[in-house]
């Protein structure tokens, strides 16, 4: 009878942990998405009709930038959620 307990004590964590990690996913995914309409606008101040500001970065790096702040959320959520789950083993 206790082994079905246990398996009923993980199968319920596990779907625990399964509805947290599907939550910090679309956390980072909408502070992605952020990130890319952020970079999509710093790239339009790029265009040439902007010509005459002088002081924007290059095109390569403001893609760079936007691409490190696209993946950031998705890393530290990672990061986070493997550290809650060892927290709770």
């Amino acid at each position: 009878m206790q082994s079905a307990q246990e398996s009923q004590s993980r199968m319920q964590k596990a779907v625990s942990d399964l509805v947290l990690a599907e939550l910090f996913l679309v956390q980072a995914t909408i502070e992605s998405v952020t990130a890319i309409g952020d970079g999509i606008s710093a790239i339009r101040g790029q265009l040439p009709a902007n010509e005459s500001q002088t002081d924007t970065p290059d095109l390569g790096s403001v893609i760079q930038r936007t691409a490190d702040q696209a993946i950031e959320p998705y890393t530290s959520r990672y990061r986070y959620f493997r550290e809650l789950i060892k927290k709770d083993s």
